[in-house]
């Protein structure tokens, strides 16, 4: 009796395994079956068409089989990876990406089946127009920020740029796009009609380029981008417009960044909201334990370009539908998983990260938008390779440990005689980077790039700035230390600082103003703002007493040519 019970169980627990495989089975053919019927029924070959937020929300377990279908579940070789700008060392790979980075052949096969129209200067907007697809500034009889960039200061000339001095030449160096040139034969694979207006008609030129690549090209040793580029509010307006063909984690960090993809092929990195612009960061938190703030990023950049700095890569804000534009567009498993409904009913989502990626520091929407910043990418490594460098005045990143130049005051002098510190203009560049994140209140500056092909005569990139503009209330002098201990500073940086210090170019209204052009507007709260006209104020007291105690020739380097200058020599910006 005993051997017969036995065998029945045997052959029940065959059968309850031979079920389970067939249910598995039957799971993975769902997504493709229904995605078949789906298209047989409605004959729109999978059309995409408008979800009701609400619904979506209400219905996440019933929908995702079928949302997995429409937006072409993850296949591990299909997803483009391109490189993202963090000056992390590691920052030109997605640690969850789904294939190899793309070479750079492969990303001039795709940018075969697109065309931006020759002739769009006539559709540039003014300065203070809706350039970046923000809002409209109120009109003045003169914009005091247009005044500003017309100021003889704003107006000095670059030296006449040779093939040495530009990131890319666009007759021989177009080969990094060859078909961007060569081929006119782009067509449309995916029989979609919407796409036929990206095909050419006419040779192409640069002037036809899509504007993120004519951003790249635009790139030289003095500079990210011209003071008065139509390409720039074109980019910017890209950034907030484009529609998101693709979204994948990027790697690194300590918090979650997502790396997306546009119609046109332009890429930029999506830092999400994490704080809203009221939350002050308390002055005894540990700068490393702050959040990104989404609004900072945008801020730096207009901030960087109101200094003349212009290095610092373009940034728009925007307002993104995480279930259309994040959720049903990735082809990333990881980061797919981790969507889920509040029990608020809002669409949430964490991803992966070092720190800050778990529910408990979930993202989410209302019910599921979400503000967040979009950085343009800078061009692909493989295309123009960049050198990390480790920030003379890096913070130790420890809760009791000092670092050395906290502790030693002369540490400057060891500095300066340390290439490339030693010699051209890089400490100057240090000084420029260090009063930029003062007025920000930025302590997380522990690595900075350049671009390999410029050597040490070239600019610093100010990138990820999103630990700015976290304290309003509080001034972290230590920021400042370098500028104290060296005692040095550009010429052109120190009377632009000056003329932002007065009252017809207040730096706080020219921040005000130059930010209602982003369509998260406001993006900064008036503290902040004010906070910035303080923090000028000890920047220039500083260099006053430098030039009290060792003499203004020995601590405003000269760069200016004149009064006003008309010429930079290589080393110099």
């Amino acid at each position: 009796l005993n051997m017969i019970l036995f065998r029945k169980f045997r052959v029940l627990i065959l059968m309850v395994f031979l079920v389970a495989c067939t249910m598995h089975i039957m799971i993975d053919l769902l997504p493709k079956l229904e995605k078949r019927a789906t298209g047989a029924e409605s004959g729109d070959g999978g059309c995409q068409c408008a979800h009701h937020t609400g619904g979506e929300s209400q219905g996440w377990g019933k929908q995702r089989a079928r949302t997995a279908a429409e937006a072409g579940w993850p296949n591990k070789h299909t997803l483009r990876i391109l490189q993202d700008f963090s000056n992390e060392p590691s920052s030109n790979l997605t640690s969850h990406s789904l294939e190899k980075i793309t070479t750079a052949g492969d990303r001039a096969d795709s940018f075969r089946r697109m065309k931006t129209s020759a002739g769009k200067a006539d559709d540039h907007k003014p300065l203070m127009g809706d350039a970046s697809g923000g809002r409209i500034v109120p009109s003045r009889a003169v914009s005091r920020l247009s005044r500003l960039f017309e100021h003889p200061l704003y107006k000095v000339e670059l030296p006449p740029l040779t093939d040495d001095d530009t990131l890319f030449n666009v007759n021989n160096d177009i080969r990094f796009y060859p078909r961007a040139t060569g081929n006119q034969g782009w067509h449309n694979e995916d029989g979609n009609e919407d796409e036929e207006e990206f095909s050419p008609t006419e040779e192409v030129t640069a002037e036809s380029y899509p504007n993120w690549l004519r951003f790249h090209i635009g790139i030289n040793r003095y500079e990210l981008y011209s003071r008065h580029s139509p390409v720039l509010d074109a980019l910017l307006k890209d950034l907030v417009t484009q529609r998101i063909t693709s979204v994948a984690m990027k790697s690194g960090g300590t918090q979650l960044k997502l790396i997306m993809t546009f119609q046109n092929y332009g890429q930029a990195l999506f830092k999400p909201m994490k704080q809203t612009r009221e939350q002050e960061t308390p002055p005894d938190f540990f700068y490393f334990s702050d959040f990104e703030r989404h609004n900072a990023e945008i801020a730096a950049f207009h901030l960087d370009r109101i200094l003349d700095f212009r290095r610092v890569p373009p940034v728009a804000g925007r307002l993104v539908n995480m279930t259309r534009e994040i959720r049903d567009l990735t082809r990333d498993k990881k980061l797919w998983r981790t969507f889920f409904i509040s029990p608020a009913n809002n669409v949430c989502f964490y991803g992966e990260c070092s720190y800050y990626c778990s529910t408990e520091h979930a993202l989410c929407g209302k019910p599921d938008q979400i503000e967040g910043s979009l950085a343009a990418f800078l061009p692909d490594l493989n295309l123009a390779k960049r050198k990390t460098w480790r920030n003379p005045w890096r913070r130790s990143y420890h809760k009791r440990k000092k670092a050395e130049w906290e502790v030693d005051p002369d540490y400057c002098d060891e500095v300066k005689q340390t290439p490339p510190y030693d010699r051209g203009t890089r400490l100057l560049d240090i000084m420029d980077m260090t009063i930029f994140d003062f007025l920000m209140g930025n302590m997380d500056r522990h690595h900075y790039e350049t671009f390999e092909k410029f050597g040490n005569d070239t600019f610093i990139i100010h990138l990820d700035n999103g630990r700015g503009f976290g304290k309003h209330s509080h001034d972290e002098l230590s920021i400042l230390v370098p500028l104290s201990q060296c005692c040095r500073m550009r010429k052109s940086t120190y009377l632009r600082l000056q003329l932002l210090a007065k009252e017809e170019y207040q730096l706080s209204s020219m921040m005000e103003e130059s930010l209602l052009r982003d369509r998260l507007s406001p993006i900064l709260i008036q503290p902040h703002l004010q906070a910035m006209d303080r923090r000028l104020r000890l920047v220039l007291q500083v260099v006053a007493g430098c030039i009290e105690k060792e003499g203004y020739v020995n601590v405003v380097e000269e760069d200016l040519v004149g009064d006003t200058a008309t010429h930079r020599g290589p080393g110099h910006r």
